[in-house]
């Protein structure tokens, strides 16, 4: 399988992540676009993913798959190890939901503040900015940072008792939220201290 991806980028990370946890890093061929030059926005790439938008899976059939979430759902099950999307019907949907919590309220949060309140990727590629609206998106995030400290006071991981994808989002998100200079608030310490946690992780500690 092929993965078309930027390395260093939040969405990238997430699915280099979960094919670590999956045991399977080195099953993956990486291709790099370029997406600071705008690769993504040419018309071979957006015949892969309409939405332009990195990464990509492409398997050996031709079959392309974005988004995600979706990527690590074909890798969950079409390979063993470590279960990121759950295990039973209750998991997989507490799983999912947090996950999507994670992603709506910190991950795209961040980029949203990011591509619109900072000078994002340049001006050839932010050619519509609202500087309101990205600073909307900051407190959103500051904001989903204190609910998964709340959530993080009472279980182990974001879903629950299984680390999942759902704590590779919020990884991820923290990460970019460093890149952006979007502080994690001090009195998040149970944010803060699964997040040491989670990067002392085989997959992402190396």
């Amino acid at each position: 399988m092929k993965i078309y991806d930027f390395e260093g980028f939040p969405n990238p990370a997430r699915v280099r992540i979960a094919l670590a946890e999956k045991g399977i890093f080195d099953q993956a061929e990486f291709i790099s676009i370029d997406v600071p030059n705008g690769e993504h926005r040419t018309p071979e790439f957006i015949a892969k993913n309409p939405a332009a938008a990195v990464p990509v899976m492409e398997l050996d059939d031709g079959t392309t798959i974005s988004e995600c979430t979706a990527i690590t759902e074909y890798l969950d099950h079409a390979f063993d190890g470590i279960s990121l999307t759950g295990t039973d019907a209750k998991s997989r949907a507490v799983v999912h939901m947090m996950n999507r919590r994670a992603e709506a309220n910190l991950l795209d949060a961040i980029g949203g503040y990011f591509h619109h309140a900072t000078p994002g990727l340049g001006p050839d590629l932010e050619t519509y900015q609202n500087a309101d609206w990205g600073q909307k998106q900051r407190e959103r995030a500051i904001d989903g940072m204190r609910y998964f400290d709340q959530v993080l006071a009472e279980q182990e991981f974001v879903a629950g008792d299984a680390y999942s994808m759902a704590d590779i989002t919020v990884f991820a998100g923290l990460a970019f939220a460093d890149f952006a200079q979007v502080t994690i608030p001090a009195e998040c310490t149970n944010l803060s201290a699964w997040r040491n946690r989670v990067a002392q992780r085989p997959a992402i500690a190396g």
